[in-house]
């Protein structure tokens, strides 16, 4: 109270002093007085509320107050307690206030349920799929006219609109019956005509049983076994043979093949059964093979006839027409790679005339191999003689080869060709061979070494190594050491240019060859030849 009462004291004096500062004045109608003061205070005009202010202050009456102290706040949290964008990052609080109650959150996002999400997904789900289900059976989407297949097949019918009940002839497409791009579909319907092929031969004749060692194509293949051969390839026999039965069979080979008509006729390569004493043909689902019998083949051509018979009608796989297929459609292959029976791979149609070049499996040359089907699916060791198919079902070519140095290089002989000598392979009459225009002649192409070593300045044309006697170069006097510079005046610089031109010409025709001999120009008059008639592997 004493502290109160002091406080109190020193505003009594303060009060006074201010008072005494103003200045008296008399209201001229009124005769009372009031003081005038300046700075912000407002003079008061009744002297009532001034008596009552300043008894107020009046020291002499005072009565206890009872102090009731404040509420505490309720702070909030200081700036060090979460991220604020407002902090100074002093480190640390300049009035030391402590945090808040710890359950402020800011600039967090609002937590979501997972089984909300979960919920809604499923429920979308549901109304997707109503929704697609309803198109589908109210057809939507579905053009009313049905959509024309990539190798269409026509076929009369009448078609009838539902909202007109006339009806009227028209010609409408259908899908075959194998479904485009299927090809399962192609495999169940083609897998029963493809037989696997097993060839044996007396055990006396052999060095070794490798039932793939017959397979010419072993420069394509590459040999895997080590290779094989007949009467040791000179046709003597080891000690080990002579004591053996040359009655027993032996496994020599395996290979492919698909049945074409339902009597049991069978097209195969004709390196899988050569040299065969015994041919034996399974059937998909059959454990007991057939003895087939050979009818024809052709060795140029790679093409061989088998025949079986049975109790009933076999399947059968349809020759369709290779001519027709694309580069770039989807193709399937069938056949027993390595012994694994009815392996089914597919691929495109990479390329269509292809030749290729084979050592003959005697040793006597080369075989040219024309006309070829190039495809990318996987052709193996076994897949000989198997069907190259169309996705309608149908047999484009028939496998022969694949390159042992590359990935995706496989060949098909297509049936363009087989289907000429099919009838004659059936009945073993002899197939022609296709003419091979030559003129009988070995050709170097001319460079400045050889030039030097001629000791001739000529460095452009072919040089004449080599002459087949009673060839057409023969009968036309060329001779070792010419050098063919051109034909009917036109100027060859390599010997394969020149060479692609005869190979042009029709058998029998006459040529004028450009020759420098002993440095003296000459032409000589040459008739076109069949090299097939000089069994020769020249190159000309």
């Amino acid at each position: 109270m004493d502290e109160r009462d002091n406080k109190f004291g020193q505003l009594d004096s303060e009060l006074d002093r201010e008072m005494a500062k103003g200045k008296e004045t008399t209201d001229p109608e009124t005769g009372s007085s009031y003081y005038y003061s300046y700075g912000p205070f407002q003079s008061i005009n009744k002297d009532s509320m001034m008596k009552s202010e300043i008894s107020s202050y009046d020291g002499g009456s005072r009565e206890d107050v009872e102090v009731t102290p404040p509420q505490p706040l309720r702070t909030l949290p200081t700036v060090n307690e979460f991220n604020s964008s407002r902090s100074d990052h002093s480190g640390g609080n300049s009035n030391n206030s402590s945090g808040g109650n710890g359950n402020w959150q800011f600039n967090q996002k609002p937590k979501s349920s997972v089984k909300t999400i979960l919920v809604s997904f499923l429920a979308g789900m549901v109304v997707i799929s109503s929704l697609m289900f309803t198109a589908d059976r109210m057809n939507l989407f579905t053009p009313d006219t049905p959509l024309a297949a990539v190798a269409p097949v026509e076929s009369n019918a009448v078609a009838t609109s539902n909202n007109n009940s006339e009806s009227s002839n028209a010609t409408t497409t259908l899908l075959p019956l194998t479904n485009q791009g299927d090809v399962s579909t192609v495999y169940k319907v083609a897998s029963p005509a493809v037989v696997k092929i097993a060839t044996f031969v007396k055990s006396g004749s052999v060095t070794q049983t490798n039932p793939y060692s017959s397979d010419p194509f072993s420069y394509f293949f590459g040999d895997q076994f080590g290779g094989s051969s007949r009467n040791n390839g000179d046709g003597s026999s080891t000690d080990s043979q002579s004591q053996t039965d040359e009655d027993q069979l032996v496994a020599y080979g395996i290979g492919s093949g698909f049945i074409y008509d339902e009597a049991g006729y069978i097209l195969t390569n004709q390196h899988v059964i050569n040299s065969a004493d015994v041919i034996q043909v399974t059937l998909e689902g059959n454990s007991k093979p057939y003895e087939a019998k050979l009818l024809g083949s052709s060795e140029d051509l790679d093409l061989a006839v088998l025949k079986i018979e049975g109790d009933t009608s076999f399947p059968i796989l349809p020759l369709g027409d290779s001519d027709a297929a694309t580069v770039g459609e989807e193709v399937v292959a069938i056949g027993n790679p390595q012994g694994f029976d009815h392996t089914v791979t597919s691929g495109v149609l990479s390329a269509k005339e292809r030749s290729i070049d084979i050592a003959a499996e005697d040793g006597s040359g080369t075989n040219t191999y024309k006309h070829l089907l190039q495809t990318d699916a996987s052709i193996n060791s076994g897949n000989s003689g198997g069907p190259l198919l169309n996705l309608n079902g149908e047999v484009i070519g028939m496998n022969v080869a694949v390159s042992a140095d590359a990935q995706g290089i496989g060949f098909a002989i297509p049936t363009s060709v087989i289907k000429e000598v099919v009838e004659q392979l059936e009945s073993n009459q002899e197939i022609p061979k296709e003419p091979i225009p030559f003129i009988g002649a070995s050709l170097i192409t001319m460079t400045d070494e050889v030039a030097n070593q001629m000791g001739t300045d000529l460095k452009e044309g072919s040089l004449v190594a080599e002459v087949i006697y009673k060839s057409p170069a023969y009968l036309a006097d060329i001779r070792p050491y010419d050098i063919i510079a051109g034909i009917n005046g036109t100027d060859y610089v390599a010997s394969q240019d020149l060479i692609d031109f005869i190979q042009t010409q029709e058998i029998n025709t006459e040529i004028t060859l450009n020759i420098v001999r002993d440095g003296k120009a000459m032409d000589l008059p040459v008739t076109i030849g069949n090299r097939n008639d000089f069994e020769t592997s020249s190159n000309q």
